[in-house]
């Protein structure tokens, strides 16, 4: 089977300084981005599970997460912490990575102007 699947050049959806930037949504609107899964095997795979880490916690600006859709389900939008110790995000949001570098790209992304939706005023992807 050959799938193709692209978050490569999403927008970046929403800025919310010194807590979050979200991306991950191929539409750019922040309501799409199904889970891979759904290309493989229909529309009812679009989401899965929200994972249980609780070891690891949004300790550090630059944590990546997954974006729990309500549900306590994934697709493919991801959030980036932009402040350290935003504890309130753990057991919501499951941590799978980190930036390790380019934290001053983050720092830039975090001055951005937005919206009253937290929406770019400039496209940033």
């Amino acid at each position: 089977t050959n799938v193709q699947v692209t978050l490569h050049n999403c927008l970046i959806h929403n800025v919310q300084r010194d807590f979050i930037l979200q991306t991950g949504d191929p539409t750019g609107t922040g309501r799409g981005g199904e889970a891979v899964y759904s290309k493989l095997y229909g529309d009812q795979a679009g989401f899965f599970d929200a994972e249980k880490a609780p070891r690891i916690k949004h300790r550090k600006k630059g944590t990546v997460s997954m974006v729990n859709n309500g549900n306590n389900q994934h697709g493919s939008q991801f959030l980036i912490t932009m402040a350290d110790n935003l504890d309130y995000l753990n057991g919501v949001h499951t941590v799978f990575g980190e930036v390790t570098e380019g934290m001053e790209i983050l720092a830039k992304i975090n001055e951005a102007f937005v919206d009253k939706d937290f929406v770019p005023f400039q496209d940033i992807r």
